[in-house]
C-alpha cells in the first residue's frame, strides 16, 4: 500500500474537524496505508499582542517555515499523495473545505447572527474588515482578508491545489460561486467511524448536542421551547460561550434543572442519542456538513434540522426527519409538537435515517469516496 501525507492544523479549542481528521487518519491506516501526519497549531493567535498579530498576519498570506517543513518531509518520507485539511492560518494551501474559509474571513458566512455573505464572490474581502468579521478584530480581519486577496492575484486556488472535497453539494456549489475550479471538485461527507448501533425504545426527551454558541441556534431552541410551555422535555448536550445564558434560561423553562446535561464524551452523546426520541439540529448559519445529524442516523434517531444549507441536503423532509425555516421559531416549536404527538410516523423516519447511515457514511462508503478520488487524480495508491 502507498504513503499519504496529512497536513491539518488543530484549532486553539477542538473542533469537529479535528475530529473528522482523526477519523480519516485511523481509516487509511485501517486499509493498510501509511500515513504520515504534518500538524500546527495556531496558538500564535491566542491574544491579540499587536508584534503577534503582525507576524500571523505575514504568515497567513505565505508561512515559510512551514513550508520549509513540509518540502522536508516530502523529501524524507516520498508520499503518494498529499491530502490538506485545515491549514488556516500557518500553512496557506487546503484541499478538504471544512469551512468557507476561502470565502469568508470569518468562514461561516455569518454576521450579528444572520446568513452573511457580503463578501461572496468579492476579490477583496472589504465588508468583513469593515465589520470586524474574524474575532472581532479589524486587524486580523485585514490579515485574513490580505490571504485571500493575495492568493486569488497569485491565482493558488486555481493553479496550486489539484482537487478540492467539499462536504456537501451544497457546500460544492457555493465554492463553485466564489471562484474555484468546478472540475477540482468533489464531496466527501464526513462519515461515523464506529456503528453505535440503533436505539430501542420510543425515547424520553427531545436532544440538543453541540456547541453552545450563537450559529448553533440555541436561542431559537429556546424561544421554541418557551411556546411549548415545557409540554416536552428537552435535553441539551454541549458547552461554549452562551453556556451561562442558555442554563439561565434553560432552568427557567425546566425548574428541575435537568435540561443541561454539560459536555458528554463521545459515548455518552451516543447514550444520550439512543435515549432520545428525536434530535434538533437548529443552526442558523450555513454548517459545513454537522456529524451529529449523521450519528443520530446511525442510531436510527430522526432530526429536525434548520431549512438551509447542508442541513436542507442531509436531512430528507418527511423521509429521514423534518425540515423548519431557519432562525424561526415558531415554525420549529410547530414541528417538534408535530413529531412528539406522532411516534410512529418519526419511528419510520429514524429506521430511514438509520438505512441512509448504512449507505453513505460507514467507513467503507468512505473509503470508496477517497479511491475515486485518487483515481480522478490519475493516482492508483492501493498498490
Amino acid at each position: 500500500m502507498s504513503r499519504i501525507l496529512i497536513v491539518h492544523e488543530h484549532y486553539q479549542q477542538r473542533g469537529g474537524e479535528d475530529a473528522v481528521v482523526e477519523a480519516e487518519i485511523r481509516l487509511l491506516e485501517s486499509h493498510g496505508h501509511t500515513v504520515v501526519i504534518y500538524t500546527r497549531e495556531n496558538s500564535d493567535l491566542k491574544d491579540h499582542n499587536p508584534f503577534r498579530m503582525i507576524k500571523a498576519g505575514f504568515d497567513t498570506v505565505w508561512a515559510e517555515k512551514s513550508a520549509q517543513e513540509i518540502r522536508a518531509i516530502i523529501e524524507k518520507a516520498k508520499p503518494d499523495i498529499c491530502h490538506f485539511h485545515n491549514t488556516f492560518p500557518l500553512i496557506p494551501v487546503i484541499q478538504t473545505l471544512h469551512n468557507y474559509r476561502l470565502l469568508c474571513p470569518a468562514a461561516s458566512f455569518l454576521r450579528e447572527g444572520k446568513v452573511c455573505e457580503d463578501c461572496l464572490g468579492r476579490s477583496v474581502a472589504w465588508p468583513g474588515i469593515v465589520h470586524d468579521c474574524y474575532r472581532g478584530s479589524r486587524s486580523a480581519t485585514t490579515a485574513v482578508a490580505a490571504m485571500l486577496t493575495t492568493h486569488r492575484f497569485l491565482g493558488t486556488w486555481r493553479d496550486k491545489v489539484d482537487m478540492y472535497v467539499a462536504l456537501s453539494e451544497f457546500a460544492k456549489q457555493k465554492f463553485i460561486r466564489g471562484g474555484l475550479p468546478a472540475e477540482r471538485i468533489v464531496v466527501k461527507p464526513n462519515f461515523i467511524a464506529n456503528d453505535p448501533g440503533t436505539r430501542k425504545g420510543g425515547g424520553e426527551y427531545v436532544l440538543f448536542v453541540g456547541r453552545l454558541s450563537e450559529e448553533k441556534g440555541l436561542r431559537v431552541l429556546l424561544d421554541a421551547w418557551s411556546q411549548l410551555r415545557n409540554f416536552i422535555p428537552l435535553r441539551i448536550a454541549g458547552d461554549g460561550p452562551l453556556t451561562d445564558e442558555i442554563t439561565v434560561r434553560a432552568n427557567a423553562i425546566d425548574a428541575s434543572g435537568r435540561t443541561i446535561m454539560g459536555p458528554l464524551s463521545p459515548k455518552q452523546v451516543i447514550q444520550a442519542m439512543k435515549g432520545a426520541r428525536f434530535l434538533v439540529f437548529p443552526s442558523v448559519w450555513f454548517e459545513a456538513f454537522g456529524l451529529s445529524m449523521i450519528e443520530a442516523f446511525a442510531c436510527g434517531l430522526p432530526v429536525i434540522a434548520s431549512r438551509l444549507g447542508s442541513m436542507e441536503e442531509i436531512v430528507t423532509n418527511g423521509l429521514t426527519g423534518l425540515h423548519f425555516t431557519a432562525g424561526d421559531s415558531v415554525d420549529l416549536a410547530s414541528k417538534v409538537h408535530w413529531a412528539w404527538t406522532h411516534p410512529k410516523e418519526m419511528s419510520e423516519m429514524g429506521d430511514n435515517g438509520r438505512l441512509e447511515y448504512e449507505g453513505k457514511y460507514t467507513p467503507d462508503r468512505n473509503y470508496e469516496h477517497f479511491v475515486r478520488l485518487w483515481n480522478h487524480l490519475g493516482i492508483d495508491v492501493r498498490s
